[in-house]
């Protein structure tokens, strides 16, 4: 019995030394590429600010964009949703990937498409951990697990939340149970990638929350009914996306033909509103409904379809930022329905749609606690529960398998829709 616990301890630390070491060189190198992706979306979008009239060249963007990835013969590309595939199969992922989401979300952010780049950071880190996992004659299941760790650190690098980073590639492949096994690998990943961009001068998001009240009955039921709502409008985007998609698909079969329509109704419908607010990723929104406290009621509404003609049509970065986004928007337009503070509102509703988008309960709760702290613990907590719980098996992306129901402890494998 002795030999048996001295071998098995033998065997975890020589496990540990080999994942904090395979852990540590993902986020180096991770979070180098990200560091690098980060500063040159900083500098796409500064140039964008400064040269208004680039966003006409949306439609050239989006045919560059798909001459790209024909030419590279990665005329299937499922993005993110690859990813996912690859830790829950043996399908590969091509290294091209990398430099491909790089360059295109570069010319997406450049000519105001509506897109993130937390999708990209994704993409780019799980790449880049495939290939290293090949270098390091990984075994299948290794092989998973050094995926998962590639996309902690390109999130951790990117948004500067490394817990919520190290949690999410755990949570987001099998909603319902967690590869703890990957633990080790997508910490260590998260904290070098987050060190790295640190020493890269790449900001952290940071939005503290003023004037946070202690949660009383009437604030719990508040918030429920708030994380209510929420849920509902995150099924909403989430099937807005995919009809799009769906319908650009059928009525625009030629990809060049899709992507240069939808170029040239981002462009009009923003010239007709005659605002470039709702172009690019949608930091720009939050950081305003933050700072000054208010938006239009619609803002949310109007960023939803901004995302969904700019993404539907295979224009490339992500749906988590502009999700961020439709999140605080719309918690801010109704907060004064609730009676409580704009920006507390605008937090939950940030963290409530997240959660609601990529059911991941965790994930959503630890972003909130490093994007505004811990004083609105309570109303975070209840927010990402009911969203999460009524927010179905509806999500972003369509290769995560909710594994066991939101309602009942049954077993329901299904793929989010």
């Amino acid at each position: 019995m002795q030999k048996d616990c001295f071998r098995n301890g033998f065997y975890s630390v020589k496990i540990l030394l080999k994942w904090l070491v395979i852990g540590i060189i993902v986020g180096l190198i991770v979070g180098t590429v990200s560091s690098l992706f980060g500063h040159a979306l900083v500098f796409v979008n500064g140039f964008r600010n400064r040269n208004p009239l680039i966003v006409l060249g949306l439609p050239v963007a989006g045919l560059i964009i798909v001459f790209l990835y024909r030419f590279f013969k990665d005329t299937d590309d499922k993005g993110t949703n690859m990813v996912i595939t690859s830790i829950q199969s043996s399908t590969d992922i091509p290294f091209r990937m990398m430099p491909l989401i790089f360059v295109s979300t570069v010319l997406t952010h450049l000519c105001g498409g509506s897109a993130g780049r937390e999708g990209a950071a994704l993409q780019i880190g799980g790449s880049i951990a495939n290939r290293l996992g090949k270098v390091f004659q990984l075994n299948e299941d290794d092989r998973h697990v050094i995926i998962m760790c590639g996309m902690s650190a390109g999130f951790s690098a990117l948004f500067g939340t490394p817990m919520a980073a190290a949690v999410f590639s755990m949570e987001v492949v099998s909603v319902g149970v967690m590869h703890y096994a990957a633990l080790v690998p997508c910490v260590t990943g998260a904290l070098i990638g987050h060190f790295v961009a640190q020493f890269f001068k790449v900001p952290p998001e940071v939005f503290p929350v003023m004037g946070v009240q202690a949660m009383d009955i009437w604030g719990f039921l508040k918030i429920t009914a708030f994380a209510a709502l929420v849920a509902g409008v995150s099924i909403v985007f989430c099937v807005t996306l995919h009809t799009a998609e769906h319908l650009y698909e059928k009525y625009f079969r030629n990809p060049y033909l899709r992507i240069a329509v939808a170029g040239c109704v981002v462009v009009l419908l923003s010239m007709a509103l005659r605002t470039d607010f709702y172009l690019g990723s949608g930091m720009g929104i939050i950081k305003h409904i933050f700072h000054e406290g208010h938006t239009e009621w619609y803002t949310f509404l109007l960023k939803m379809i901004f995302t969904a003609l700019t993404l539907g049509a295979g224009f490339k970065g992500g749906e988590i930022v502009p999700s961020f986004c439709i999140g605080v928007a719309f918690g801010c337009a109704v907060a004064p329905l609730f009676g409580l503070p704009v920006g507390l509102v605008a937090a939950c509703g940030m963290v409530g749609l997240f959660c609601g988008v990529t059911n991941s309960p965790l994930t959503s709760l630890l972003i909130a606690f490093e994007l505004f702290g811990f004083e609105g613990m309570p109303y975070f907590l209840i927010t990402v529960a009911v969203s999460y719980m009524l927010s179905g098996y509806f999500g972003l992306y369509r290769a995560q398998r909710i594994m066991y129901s939101k309602t009942e402890d049954h077993v329901v494998d299904t793929c989010a829709h």
